[in-house]
């Protein structure tokens, strides 16, 4: 089995003004294709494992051989991130459901909760993600390194933001806090919503 890029379920500009065109452009079929593509390079002359999804690759990266552990961790950790993250953008969904409760009761209200959210995103150092994670069906904000996904730590995505530079630069250029802030007009919270309800019963 050879990994794809996902399909985009919607046009590049449609995020616009938001996340501009070129942007989505670039960083779907240039960064992402990249990442797929590296990943089938480094696992050409083990297929075994390249019958895996990359969810159980990144999830079980210390039985992938140790000579392209590094290149699965980085490629297929970009490959599984950018496939999520793709889904979670969509203008004008709105809060609702399973989630929300959720959130407010961890965080208190959602105002809080983007706070601690922005917070952390904007104080990661160089490249990275920052999300939101079920770990022991309990809400938590972390932020990953690189193309690092939390399936690592044991711990369910149900929100990522790109804050590698590409996902941003050429709009908001070093303006990591307005990108941020705007993220929370493109978050596709119908997405959110089944992510989460999908965790309590995550499987690989």
């Amino acid at each position: 089995m050879e990994h794809k890029l996902p399909k985009l379920e919607y046009d590049y500009n449609v995020l616009e003004p938001f996340i501009d065109e070129a942007t989505m452009r670039i960083h779907y079929s240039k960064h992402h294709q990249a990442y797929v593509d590296k990943l089938n390079k480094a696992l050409e002359k083990y297929p075994k494992i390249r019958e895996r999804s990359v969810e159980k690759l990144i999830f079980s990266l210390n039985r992938v051989p140790k000579d392209v552990r590094t290149a699965v961790k980085n490629n297929g950790g970009g490959h599984l991130n950018h496939s999520f993250f793709w889904k979670l953008l969509k203008k004008n969904t709105r809060l609702k459901g399973e989630i929300k409760k959720a959130i407010e009761k961890k965080f208190g209200s959602f105002e809080e909760f983007k706070e601690q959210f922005s917070s952390a995103a904007l104080g990661l150092f160089g490249s990275g993600w920052a999300w939101l994670v079920m770990d022991n069906d309990k809400l938590e904000i972390i932020t990953t390194s690189n193309q690092d996904n939390p399936l690592t730590k044991g711990k369910i995505p149900i929100i990522a933001l790109d804050l590698w530079e590409h996902a941003y630069y050429l709009k908001y250029q070093n303006r990591r806090a307005e990108y941020i802030e705007t993220f929370f007009h493109v978050i596709n919270w119908n997405q959110v919503n089944d992510n989460f309800k999908n965790a309590f019963n995550f499987k690989l």
